[in-house]
């Protein structure tokens, strides 16, 4: 069993007129086998945490604790917390010209796995996800997102996510930009991976479509950067119908 414990977190970013508060003492526990859902407006926060989590350089910690099974999160470095087990799929994933999907996902996985997978048994599992998420087997050959739609690139992170099995995956967003069947395909591969692994889930949205896919265990509201209310899916119900005006304007 995993558990991602965030407690009492602040975090600012660097303006031109000073640090600028961004995060106000959140508190948050996403254990294995649980699915978190984090809703609320735009600026509210909500990739702040996510991008926080992982070791954004951009934010800075101004309180508050980080910690994976008990072990501080905040003082380990970015490729640290992977091999830890914290996996974030990105709202926008960069471009990395001149890496292959196939050795950057082999490349991270031997990193994960502390030595390289047996070739053959490798590609069965690559092809095995790929033919999942329906991604063609060519696409193994591309440049990471160089010239891939914002589905392609979210169903890489998905693969990713298939293959590099985390303990806590954040999920940023990944319902953005996709169409009606690339959104239940990727919902799909969510689902899969919590059940053949148990890891647990940090979904971060806007929108209620994805949770139709995924069914949240507990959903959190954010606004002005802080948890202003939580609850089960009923939430997202009741968030679908009147929106975030009672929170932002409280």
């Amino acid at each position: 069993m995993a558990k991602l414990e965030i407690k009492n977190l602040q975090v600012g970013i660097e303006t031109e007129s000073g640090l600028t508060e961004i995060l106000k003492r959140v508190d948050l526990t996403v254990n294995s086998g649980e699915t978190h859902a984090i809703m609320g407006p735009n600026g509210s926060g909500k990739s702040t945490l996510a991008y926080s989590i992982a070791g954004h350089p951009k934010y800075k910690i101004t309180g508050g604790s980080v910690t994976l099974d008990g072990v501080d999160v905040l003082e380990m470095s970015v490729d640290e917390r992977a091999r830890a087990g914290l996996f974030l799929a990105m709202q926008y994933p960069v471009e990395v010209p001149g890496i292959s999907v196939s050795n950057f996902l082999r490349t991270a996985a031997t990193a994960l796995r502390g030595e390289a997978p047996k070739l053959r048994e490798w590609i069965g599992e690559v092809k095995g996800a790929m033919t999942a998420l329906n991604i063609d087997p060519a696409f193994s050959e591309r440049n990471v997102n160089e010239g891939f739609s914002g589905g392609e690139k979210k169903r890489h992170e998905i693969l990713q996510l298939e293959l590099l099995r985390p303990k806590i995956a954040i999920l940023d967003e990944t319902d953005s930009g996709l169409d009606v069947d690339a959104l239940r395909i990727v919902s799909e591969g969510v689902n899969r991976v919590k059940e053949n692994t148990g890891i647990g889930v940090l979904l971060i949205t806007h929108y209620t479509r994805i949770l139709r896919y995924i069914k949240p265990d507990f959903v959190h509201v954010f606004a002005n950067g802080k948890i202003v209310e939580q609850g089960g899916s009923e939430l997202a119900d009741k968030l679908e119908e009147k929106g975030y005006a009672d929170y932002v304007n409280a």
